[in-house]
């Protein structure tokens, strides 16, 4: 039986945890009966939709099934295919979109919700590692965030370090608000090459040391970055290749997801089990923007939940795989 399609502006209009739920159980049922990759393995994990009750009860698909398999609930050719930067001699996720609309409403609602309008800031990016390559979600949304500010001194920025600086002076000098939006070393280069004193900026990092810097834990990270531009908080975003959603810090490290997208945090040794608040787990992620591929997806980060829905990322498992899957043999 072919579920009925999901209303995706039901998704985009959930306002409770109630909601929530039942939309989250709705996409499940969806996906189980349309999503090949997914049904087969909940059902190697004997979780079918007669048994799924409970958000905790969901089957969450370990996310590197997005480097070996099409994890969709449709068929034909997707409007773009996602894909991640990965290592050098990795295989990429590859993440089939097929309803663009669906990310565009996604990341402009959130934004819009955390932040307010786009069209009150300037946008800067600087995002050289995403720019060098095609397929990069990222891009997507910033090139997107860009237009919609519909601001003339919006743009990109490549490694032209000492130009990128000097026009974020100038814009927070005459007091226009400015959404700097940077991959973490490239922020580190300016920080340290070109330190400035803002007062109008928001400087959001969005990971990533690609191999450039060594890695270093958030804390450290915000501290070089808050130093370096002179603000007393540096926000974050947390997405990926394999989500349509994000989630947003402004400070801290601490984030809060839209009210589309939630996370759990599950016990390491025992993935079927739920950790308490402040307990720190593997972060599995709901993600109902992504009803045509996968919503529930068990990542490879280590976070713990703070409480009144506010969540930290901790880090990464330090070996390859997530438990659980030998069932990518699929």
């Amino acid at each position: 039986m072919i579920e009925k399609k999901i209303k995706t502006e039901d998704i985009f209009s959930i306002t409770t945890s109630e909601e929530f739920r039942g939309k989250a159980l709705e996409v499940f049922r969806y996906q189980y009966r349309n999503n090949p990759v997914y049904g087969q393995f909940c059902d190697l994990l004997n979780r079918t939709p007669d048994q799924v009750q409970e958000l905790e009860h969901i089957p969450f698909l370990p996310i590197e099934f997005f480097k070996t398999h099409l994890v969709t609930t449709r068929d034909g050719e997707p409007e773009v295919i996602f894909t991640s930067s990965g290592t050098t001699g990795s295989t990429p996720s590859r993440h089939l979109v097929y309803d663009l609309e669906i990310y565009e409403k996604s990341f402009l609602k959130g934004f819009r919700r955390f932040y307010g309008d786009i069209q009150n800031y300037a946008v800067l990016a600087l995002l050289p590692s995403y720019l060098e390559r095609e397929g990069s979600s990222l891009i997507y949304m910033v090139n997107d965030l860009i237009r919609a500010s519909a601001n003339p001194q919006s743009g990109f920025y490549l490694h032209n370090y000492e130009e990128f600086s000097q026009k974020l002076k100038h814009l927070d000098a005459s007091g226009q608000p400015v959404l700097v939006i940077g991959v973490s070393y490239a922020l580190l280069d300016v920080a340290q090459q070109h330190p400035l004193k803002l007062n109008h900026a928001i400087i959001m990092e969005t990971g990533g040391m690609k191999g450039r810097r060594k890695e270093m834990i958030r804390q450290e990270l915000h501290e070089h970055l808050k130093k370096g531009f002179g603000t007393s908080a540096i926000h974050s975003e947390y997405g990926m290749t394999e989500l349509l959603s994000q989630a947003y810090s402004d400070g801290d490290g601490h984030f809060r997801c839209p009210p589309w997208m939630n996370i759990m945090v599950r016990d390491p040794e025992e993935p079927t089990n739920y950790l308490k608040h402040g307990k720190t787990g593997g972060i599995n992620v709901i993600d109902l923007a992504n009803v045509y591929s996968c919503s529930f997806l068990a990542t490879q980060d280590l976070g713990k939940h703070l409480g009144n829905g506010i969540f930290e990322i901790l880090g990464r498992f330090d070996h390859a795989d997530i438990r659980g899957c030998n069932l990518m043999v699929l």
